[in-house]
């Protein structure tokens, strides 16, 4: 009779919530404070210990973030922040929302992130504006080749904002030295995400890191509607030289955030493990199938197990891949569709072609991937993708 019980669906991610998580954010709703109170910054100085950095500064969410670090820049209309087309929308738009204009670099196509080369590419798209930022994007958990990134951008005149959501614990290794993604080393800024698909969550929330004192006291101004308390006033009094945002990150989902900090070494290996029983389990199946390709300087905590399937050879469509997996209980997803084809890019900066983007679109598939999978499912997945291409 048990083998008649249906498995359980296995998502594409899901979040590790644990019963010590749960009374954190009990004992944060009997104290005093609901929002703007200790455990924020108690959240705020366990992260930047956490990823090596200075300052951080907690935010509503990953957007919210990114817009943040466009405000404490202080970033123009009119001015430029280069991008890579495959990323979450959020990475273009925090350009818009300030009035900035955005070119889209393209990406490595079988690692889906930003190279030296396409951002020398997109550099010659400026058509003689002023480049304020760079914004590339550590896809999957992998991360990108920094140095000549921040070296290429510095000299343009410009500085590097690492869009880091999914990267959290991943290290690297750069002219032999160790470092950790968000330690800010070679950007102005890194953010972070903590929505519940992501290494740590809080149901939503967002981190900035830098190492600059004064970008991190704008940052907190910014995310505070623009308040100041001039030093001296009375306790009452606050002034506000410019609009900001409603950007606040409770008390109660720091709480959360600080208890699943203390897991991230946990849920680290646990990722780590899984992407290492997915080459073994994934290897019979190339070449149709094959994992994103990793760049050697980079050991990521991964938070997508994402794979590149040569659609055309199996005879398939992506569509009817999802559909077959769907009805064998694993669950899926694209990661991304290229935002430089989004209707309101389109209209606004025509069609480009970067084929690079294409190429990975084209190929490209998330699977499950969250420290709750048992060592079996990852076999579970292999055999039923191995049954939706028909090999």
């Amino acid at each position: 009779m048990a083998e008649n019980v249906p498995r359980p669906v296995l998502p594409y991610g899901r979040q590790t919530i644990e019963d010590d998580d749960i009374s954190a954010v009990v004992e944060a709703l009997k104290g005093d404070f609901l929002t703007t109170g200790p455990t924020v910054e108690a959240f705020e100085t366990a992260f930047a210990e956490t990823v090596g950095a200075r300052h951080a500064v907690a935010c509503a969410n990953g957007t919210a973030a990114l817009h943040l670090a466009m405000l404490a820049l202080k970033v123009q209309p009119g001015e430029v922040v280069i991008a890579p087309s495959i990323t979450f929308l959020a990475t273009a738009n925090c350009a818009r929302y300030v009035g900035a204009e955005v070119v889209f670099a393209d990406v490595d196509p079988d690692s889906g992130l930003m190279t030296p080369d396409t951002l020398a590419q997109a550099m010659t798209r400026l058509d003689g504006r002023k480049l304020r930022a760079v914004l590339p994007v550590h896809l999957r958990g992998d991360a990108v080749d920094l140095p000549p990134l921040s070296a290429l951008a510095g000299q343009a005149g410009a500085v590097l904002v690492e869009d880091a959501p999914h990267a959290l614990g991943t290290t690297m290794t750069y002219s032999n030295v160790a470092e950790r993604v968000g330690d800010a080393r070679h950007s102005a800024m890194a953010t972070f995400s903590f929505h519940p698909v992501k290494t740590i969550a809080t149901g939503e929330g967002g981190m900035v890191t830098t190492n600059d004192p004064a970008l991190a006291e704008r940052l907190r101004t910014m995310r505070t509607h623009g308040m100041i308390r001039p030093q001296g006033a009375e306790p009452w009094w606050y002034e506000m030289p410019e609009p900001g945002f409603n950007y606040r990150l409770p008390d109660i989902l720091c709480a959360l955030g600080l208890s699943q900090l203390k897991k991230l070494p946990r849920f680290a290996a646990r990722r780590r493990a899984l992407a290492k029983a997915y080459e073994g389990a994934l290897a019979p199946l190339a070449p149709m199938v094959r994992i994103a390709a990793r760049p050697a300087w980079s050991d990521p905590v991964l938070h997508l197990m994402c794979v590149l399937i040569d659609f055309e050879a199996a005879g398939t469509s992506r569509a009817a891949v999802v559909e077959a997996l769907r009805e064998r209980g694993v669950g899926s997803q694209v990661h991304y569709i290229p935002v430089h084809r989004q209707p309101y890019y389109r209209e606004r900066y025509g069609d480009l072609s970067l084929p690079g983007a294409e190429a990975w679109y084209a190929r490209c598939l998330s699977l499950p991937l969250y420290p709750g999978m048992a060592d079996e499912d990852v076999g579970r997945v292999a055999e039923a993708l191995k049954a939706a291409l028909g090999i």
